[in-house]
């Protein structure tokens, strides 16, 4: 059976390199190529892809981790399997949280991509040897539990307070406040406030 593929990357030598390799594989067909997350969806509700090759960094607008999200809520939805250069916590764990059956590097060799493919197709998860290896580091290590103090203050965070306002409200010095935040990102393997928040949301230590 020919696996219908879809490329969704805002890179269009990245978008020509991907249809290329694959093109000389008798299993698959690349049936379109998008640049963003709303054509993206556009497209897979119009043409049904198989698989959707998706990129985490989508220019100006929603980024893959979105255009996943909408992707996998569609009826018939087609499998997405992530393709990316960035290899961090947060950016693994939202795509996993959004739906993404698979997760590899663009650093990977050709033969990895074809087999994601393939076990994205089937349902099967695909996970590039870097982010498995991540992954179960984790389920062996508990990331550590943040103070009442830091997950106090990743709630400030979250209503969109400054390091002085923060200050201000819980009464301390703005370099304290600094360095709980610095406690706060090494626990949740993160490196900004905008990632603290996600991460602590999506583990239900703060709730929007």
């Amino acid at each position: 059976m020919t696996i219908r593929v879809l490329i969704v990357d805002d890179h269009p030598v990245v978008r020509a390199g991907i249809a290329a390799l694959l093109a000389g594989e008798p299993d698959f067909e690349v049936i379109g190529e998008c640049t963003g997350a709303d054509e993206a969806v556009r497209f897979a509700t119009d043409r049904k892809p198989d698989v959707v090759l998706m990129d985490l960094q989508l220019g100006d607008g929603p980024d893959g981790v979105n255009a996943t999200e909408r992707l996998t809520a569609l009826p018939d939805a087609p499998k997405v399997l992530v393709l990316t250069t960035y290899d961090s916590d947060l950016d693994i764990t939202r795509s996993v949280a959004a739906g993404a059956t698979g997760y590899l590097l663009k650093a990977g060799p050709p033969d990895d991509l074809f087999r994601g493919i393939h076990a994205a197709a089937r349902g099967e998860t695909a996970l590039a040897p870097q982010v498995a290896a991540r992954l179960v580091g984790h389920m062996r290590a508990p990331a550590p539990a943040l103070s009442p103090r830091e997950t106090e203050i990743v709630r400030l965070l979250a209503e969109g307070l400054m390091n002085r306002q923060i200050a201000t409200r819980l009464f301390i010095s703005e370099a304290t406040v600094k360095t709980h935040l610095v406690h706060i990102y090494d626990k949740l393997g993160v490196d900004s406030r905008a990632g603290a928040v996600a991460v602590a949301t999506e583990r239900r230590i703060i709730r929007n």
